[in-house]
């Protein structure tokens, strides 16, 4: 079973959670079917000059429930939602009557490597990026779905009033607070310093081809100690982010061809967010780098919130990468400025990423996604 705290506290299983809603329908897979809807591509500029990506999909609905913005992860990019199977959430969104604009911001590995920051994406990325798609539907707010690093740094931004433009907010795995297992906590605080000093990225590529030098002796080391699975993206995406085995999905979760897709849809990370990210464990909480102390406050607790948005945390009870304790705190840190008005749901039998692309997550997870950005 599943806690949900969502004001008070209940048992839940989300394979039966949220409502299902009439546009979709279920195949005899039990996957819903996909839907055709309009595709585009919007590139818009942020302040200090980057060029980023929306991709937008229009509502396949008579329903209109407004824009709504997806934000992925550290090391991979927008189609991270879009795995090879029907029913993915960007459809099952747009089939809701949602206008979802999919962004790849400067975290993106369709981003040329840069060294970036959770300040920075915060500063930059995510105000240019709702500026620009309230600016093209006309509309005056809009919603937000956002995985682990693309919601860290979302709610940086969030919480420090930089969106004030935001209603509603779906947060996945880690938001304010993140707390990971013992061995990628010393992993985090001890091993981090020292690979920055040999290496400016991370990068799970280096699984199918390392260079010479320091990725070919982490790869030997790799591949050496991960004999969970025989694809090596895989078993580097779980060195990179952690120490499980595996760190970011259960294997049980995902179809054999999905699993297979992951091997081009992860690469590299700068050292410069992990640092951060280091910093951020050891405090329990996020912590700006201080590049950005007009806007940013130094830690992400040290005031009330300054947004109105309702903020729904979700964690995967088997999430190796970031444990459920990591979106419970920072639920509880929202409830104690805004009692009631907040949610949080561990999800049974998940991990990290497998809320988005596990074979049964578009009739367990996806509901629950819809109807909470529905609720507003």
């Amino acid at each position: 079973m599943a806690s949900i705290r969502d004001g008070s506290m209940r048992h839940h299983r989300p394979s039966k959670c949220g409502p299902t809603w009439s546009e979709l329908v279920l195949v005899d897979s039990g996957i819903r079917e996909e839907t055709v809807s309009t595709l585009e591509e919007v590139s818009f500029q942020t302040e200090d000059a980057k060029t980023l990506k929306l991709r937008r999909r229009l509502p396949a609905s008579r329903s209109d429930l407004g824009p709504v913005l997806l934000v992925h992860g550290a090391g991979v990019r927008s189609h991270i939602f879009e795995p090879p199977r029907p029913g993915n959430i960007d459809v099952a969104l747009a089939k809701a009557g949602f206008d979802v604009w999919n962004l790849d911001w400067r975290a993106s590995i369709d981003q040329p490597p840069n060294e970036w920051t959770l300040d920075n994406a915060a500063v930059y990325d995510y105000p240019a990026a709702v500026k620009t798609i309230l600016e093209r539907t006309g509309r005056s707010t809009l919603k937000a779905l956002v995985h682990c690093q693309g919601s860290t740094s979302f709610m940086i931004s969030l919480v420090a009033g930089l969106l004030p433009e935001v209603t509603t907010v779906v947060s996945n795995a880690v938001s304010l607070h993140p707390v990971v297992p013992a061995l990628a906590r010393l992993k985090a605080l001890y091993a981090v310093p020292s690979l920055g000093r040999f290496l400016p990225y991370l990068n799970p590529q280096w699984g199918i081809s390392a260079p010479s030098g320091w990725p070919r002796a982490f790869d030997f080391y790799v591949r050496a100690t991960r004999h969970e699975c025989t694809n090596p993206v895989c078993k580097w995406s779980s060195f990179t982010f952690g120490s499980g085995a595996p760190t970011l999905w259960k294997h049980e979760n995902l179809t054999s061809d999905v699993h297979e897709w992951l091997k081009g849809e992860f690469a590299h990370v700068p050292m410069t967010f992990f640092r951060q990210m280091s910093k951020s464990i050891a405090a329990g909480h996020l912590v700006s780098t201080g590049q950005f102390n007009h806007v940013l406050p130094a830690s992400v607790v040290e005031q009330a919130p300054r947004t109105d948005a309702r903020i729904v945390l979700l964690a995967g009870q088997f999430n190796a990468c970031f444990l459920p304790a990591s979106q419970a705190r920072s639920y509880d840190f929202l409830d104690r400025y805004a009692p009631g008005r907040h949610g949080y749901y561990e999800l049974a039998g998940y991990g990290h990423l497998d809320v988005f692309i596990g074979k049964d997550a578009p009739n367990a997870v996806f509901p629950l996604i819809i109807d909470e950005l529905t609720r507003g």
